[in-house]
């Protein structure tokens, strides 16, 4: 017997499983729907088995779904040809929670840097909540749209077919994509689980990264001993998920690097996870180690310097700078690129004045 769940929510499977960069700060799974298939059950496939009970929902939207990694059966991924079994447990997961509660409208500032009838691209602050949950039930970019939506009668923050296609952590700032139709998520939902989405960020990195370009490959999966860390896991370990990041060095500070990262694979905090397997975490990155003096030496003079640093930007420093999709009405290829944050322009700025002056 199904739970008592809402069976449209099903729609929440527009914005697909799969994480992106920084997309979730625990990076976990929650589960939406649970069956548990009778013992009389005939062999039936599961997107079939699935119709039948969520009747607001469609075949092609289940296979999706499926093709996404969101339909799981006895705990493992299925694809929607799976012939579902007698007392099989068939669940439907994403990566945030469901909303528990009524999601209120906040008059919170949105930088916004491009809204048609489809979509909605803002640039996110560092320091704002993307989801309610975990703590965060108010203050969050979903409350700040709500308001923004306020006025709309056609876009309901609560639906799930509508919304945001992907997110970054709190502690990240840089460019989001909002689809206002149920149609826009699909489509963007697609570009972003097929990959085919551009997305550059810039980073401070501890050291000067050698070679200066790079390419850096390692699966990715939950740190063994810390629950709250991502790690890059041995190549044989089944939790692990592959990832791809390439990186470009642009400024050379000597003892930290501007570095440009371009994401082949979308890994919960995979930036931060790469660039520290390879020896150089995220400047003030705290739960990746970047919060202390990696690099440099230990006079007076250079702590307080990377103590005031810490100051100005007291977060990783990390910007999600460009965003490149294909607009999901026009079809036209549509680049967004939002400016380096002021902490991290500032941060590099004290960068560049040690540098000239070592």
């Amino acid at each position: 017997m199904a739970q008592d769940f809402d069976a449209e929510e099903l729609d929440l499977l527009d914005s697909l499983v799969e994480t992106q960069e920084g997309t979730t700060e625990s990076g976990e799974i929650y589960e939406h729907f649970r069956f548990v298939a009778d013992k009389g059950q005939q062999l039936l496939r599961v997107d079939k088995f699935l119709v039948a009970r969520l009747e607001h929902s469609s075949r092609n939207r289940v296979q999706q779904a499926a093709d996404a990694g969101c339909i799981l059966v006895n705990g493992k991924a299925v694809k929607s040809n799976y012939r579902v079994k007698p007392l099989d447990v068939i669940q439907i997961v994403m990566d945030r929670p469901r909303y528990e509660i009524e999601i209120i409208a906040q008059d919170i500032p949105l930088d916004i840097v491009y809204e048609d009838e489809a979509v909605l691209v803002v640039n996110k602050p560092a320091g704002l909540v993307v989801h309610p949950g975990h703590g965060n039930y108010s203050g969050t970019l979903v409350n700040a749209l709500a308001w923004h939506f306020r006025d709309n009668p056609e876009y309901d923050v609560s639906d799930p077919r509508l919304g945001l296609v992907h997110r970054i952590d709190k502690d990240t700032s840089g460019l989001l994509v909002i689809a206002k139709t149920p149609d826009a998520k699909t489509h963007l939902g697609k570009q972003f689980f097929n990959k085919t989405t551009k997305r550059e960020y810039n980073a401070l990195v501890w050291g000067v990264p050698d070679p200066a370009n790079g390419r850096i490959e390692g699966n990715i999966g939950r740190h063994p001993k810390d629950r709250l860390q991502m790690t890059v896991l041995p190549p044989d370990d089944p939790t692990g998920k592959h990832a791809v990041t390439h990186y470009e060095t642009l400024e050379n500070f000597g003892h930290t690097a501007l570095v440009k990262c371009v994401l082949e694979t979308g890994r919960t905090h995979q930036i931060r996870v790469h660039m520290t397997h390879i020896g150089h975490p995220l400047f003030s990155d705290a739960r990746y180690g970047g919060d202390k003096i990696l690099r440099g030496e230990r006079t007076g003079t250079y702590q307080k310097f990377i103590s005031n640093c810490f100051e100005i930007c007291p977060r990783q420093a990390l910007h999600a700078r460009t965003l490149g999709f294909v607009h999901p009405v026009t079809g036209q290829e549509m680049f967004f690129t939002a400016p380096i944050p002021a902490d991290m322009t500032a941060l590099l700025e004290k960068w560049r004045n040690y540098t000239a002056s070592h």
